[in-house]
């Protein structure tokens, strides 16, 4: 029992910091301009920092050569789910301005703000590593194709040009990513109160995230909250397609009973929880994108629990 409780303090934080957003909002504190800012705040300063502190505090060099290989699984398993949502996307006819933050989040998951806590809870220290080869991959995925589908959302489709394309693709959190990468490989090591100043910025990603996300679902009113056709497809990518093509391909590919739980877990993980606050910097739907983090969330209250009974 002490084991259930554990696995879903995860996303009862998340619910009660998305809680604090929306009373906060209900109370009149943000209008579209402080909105915003947190976007931009959270995306542009907090999550580079977050990536250069976690992978320089998580990581060595021997460690990701050794863990390399398997960065191979999480990568099939969400290209394979790319084309099924693309697939879903035409035979369920989504909303046109909806298709690329489908996408996204169909096959990107919250590996770190809820899976990291739940994984620790189940299977202890031993899993960090498997946590982070999937978050690895989760990232890259998120901050290179899925925020480009979510950006041609929220724009007005014009000639392909290189340099912006780039430009949208190499986002700042993906920098600080391979920045930290960078570091690591090259035993660089920054100064102690550089590190600390990229760990307490790091540090905002996860409350402002979920204020954001408050704030958004206040603005769109829980009478939005639904179930029609594209927010039930989501629910089918997130708990029942990720997991089950996950566990499918460990059927062909050899791995340990350890690496296949944490990846089967992180593959049902609730829609990325800075999809919202992405789709709010580039004018897409950030209502739709709050709203399914939201239920996505609330699910994994039951979601988790089961999914700890089949594989434990």
């Amino acid at each position: 029992m002490g084991v259930f409780f554990s696995s879903i303090s995860g996303i009862l934080i998340i619910i009660g910091l998305i809680a604090v957003g929306y009373g906060l909002s209900a109370l009149g504190w943000f209008d579209d301009k402080s909105t915003r800012l947190i976007a931009k705040i959270v995306t542009q300063v907090a999550l580079p920092a977050y990536m250069i502190s976690t992978i320089t505090k998580d990581f060595t060099a021997k460690k990701l050569i050794k863990l390399l290989p398997d960065l191979g699984v999480p990568v099939l398993s969400m290209t394979i789910l790319i084309f099924i949502s693309i697939i879903l996307i035409k035979v369920l006819k989504i909303d046109p301005k909806h298709k690329g933050l489908f996408s996204s989040m169909f096959f990107n998951s919250n590996t770190v703000f809820v899976g990291l806590p739940v994984n620790m809870a189940l299977f202890g220290e031993k899993s960090l590593p498997y946590v982070l080869v999937y978050y690895m991959a989760n990232t890259t995925f998120f901050w290179t194709l899925g925020t480009y589908l979510i950006q041609m959302d929220g724009e007005i489709k014009g000639h392909f040009k290189l340099k912006t394309t780039l430009k949208k693709v190499f986002s700042p959190p993906l920098l600080g990513f391979i920045i930290g990468l960078i570091l690591v490989m090259l035993h660089i090591q920054l100064p102690k109160f550089l590190m600390s100043d990229f760990q307490y910025l790091g540090g905002l990603t996860i409350p402002l995230s979920m204020i954001f996300i408050g704030i958004s679902i206040y603005n769109a009113g829980l009478k939005n909250v639904s179930f029609h056709k594209d927010n039930l497809a989501i629910l089918f990518g997130r708990f029942l397609c990720a997991p089950l093509l996950m566990a499918g391909l460990f059927l062909f590919i050899p791995a340990t009973p350890l690496m296949k739980q944490v990846f089967i877990v992180q593959a049902a993980m609730p829609v990325m929880t800075n999809a919202p606050v992405v789709a709010n910097l580039y004018h897409a739907d950030s209502d739709y994108a709050a709203i399914m983090v939201t239920e996505t969330t609330l699910l994994s209250l039951i979601v988790v629990p089961i999914i700890m009974t089949i594989i434990k």
